[in-house]
């Protein structure tokens, strides 16, 4: 059939090739006597297009649909079951996408900032903004405007924290007269807007007012670390199965969590902090990075040795990074648990690279450095 093959011969050859793919499919379902019947069809079908006569054609192409219909039905649920697969496979691919390329990561605390943030609470007395205003500031800045006030007297009997999805936290506040429902992490309402246990809130007081601002979403590179190892300075996100300073501190029942920090020292190096500086094997720490938090400005504070951590507690102080695994420090330092605290972290336990900030797209939105 070429170009200007008219059109009715095109749509008889496309109905007898794809009738005759049906027929082949479903040969095994068929009778006998209806297989044979379906078989004169196409060659009656076939002889009609070689005569190239329009009415003809058309009789016989309409007598192939109709008896094509009534022998091959349709499956029941045919719709259903081939959107079930297709999500099915785009779950799978999904899957294997972040177990070998991209896994997105929402930074948990602020022990990174301020190169990244975790979620975090602002207090306020100002009116909150109108509708549209606080849909812009949750889609470009992930942020919750939040107004929850006591309808009655009541005292705060506990806080329960509650994850959706493995991604969305709430925290319920107890209270003597019900619950209240806060899109944040436990520690952010008792640390950030105050409200613990045995606080008791007058009528029409504000529990809580103000706003939640969401912490920094990342992408985790995970193939970067199959093609070399990880080296000073990367952002990287580890398991903390196995750290025993970790594990001895969480629930049970959460199992093992990730945590994201800088790589400060690798198998061998000797570390040293006499703040604000880092020493690599008795060399200040010339990576951009570690220059940056040790500058002290924008934000920054540079290293320091605390007195309740277990290594590099004074400027004295050496810790040498065995074999198989690295030493993690936080760009809060003064805020952030990192191996001063809890020791090196083995090397199956490291997941991959920060990557690239998503999302809120706030000044830290792009590339980790």
């Amino acid at each position: 059939m070429g170009f200007f093959t008219p059109g009715y011969l095109k749509e008889a050859l496309n109905l007898e090739q794809g009738a005759s793919k049906v027929l082949h499919h479903h040969r095994d379902l068929l009778s006998e006597k209806k297989r044979t019947s379906l078989e004169n069809l196409l060659r009656e079908l076939k002889g009609a297009i070689k005569d190239k006569n329009r009415e003809p054609i058309r009789m016989v192409s309409a007598q192939v649909e109709k008896e094509f219909s009534s022998a091959i039905s349709v499956r029941p649920h045919a719709v259903w079951s081939e959107n079930i697969e297709a999500i099915v496979v785009a779950i799978a691919l999904a899957i294997g996408f972040q177990a070998y390329f991209l896994k997105p990561f929402k930074i948990p605390t602020g022990s990174m900032q301020p190169t990244l943030y975790g979620m975090t609470g602002h207090p306020s007395s100002a009116p909150l903004p109108g509708a549209v205003t606080r849909a812009i500031d949750f889609i470009k800045l992930g942020r919750s405007h939040l107004d929850i006030k006591a309808p009655v007297q009541e005292q705060v009997l506990g806080l329960n924290e509650r994850t959706m999805l493995n991604f969305f936290t709430f925290t319920e506040v107890v209270t003597s007269a019900g619950n209240h429902s806060v899109f944040a992490p436990k520690d952010v309402v008792a640390r950030d807007f105050g409200v613990r246990p045995g606080r008791i809130y007058e009528q029409g007081e504000s529990i809580i007012h103000g706003y939640v601002q969401a912490g920094d979403q990342v992408f985790v590179d995970r193939m970067t670390f199959q093609f070399r190892n990880p080296d000073h300075a990367d952002v990287f996100v580890f398991k903390t199965t196995g750290i025993q300073r970790i594990e001895m501190n969480l629930d049970p029942a959460l199992g093992s969590q990730f945590y994201i920090k800088r790589l400060a020292g690798i198998s061998g190096d000797s570390l040293r902090i006499n703040s604000p500086k880092l020493f690599i094997n008795d060399r200040e720490a010339r990576n951009p990075a570690f220059q940056r938090v040790m500058s002290c400005e924008n934000g920054y504070r540079g290293y320091s040795n605390p007195s309740a951590a277990e290594y590099l507690t004074t400027p004295g102080e050496t810790f040498t990074v065995p074999g198989h695994s690295f030493f993690a420090l936080g760009d809060n330092s003064y805020n952030s648990s990192d191996s001063r605290f809890w020791g090196i972290v083995p090397e199956h336990n490291v997941i991959g690279r920060g990557f690239f900030v998503y999302w809120p797209f706030s000044e830290r939105w792009g590339f980790i450095h």
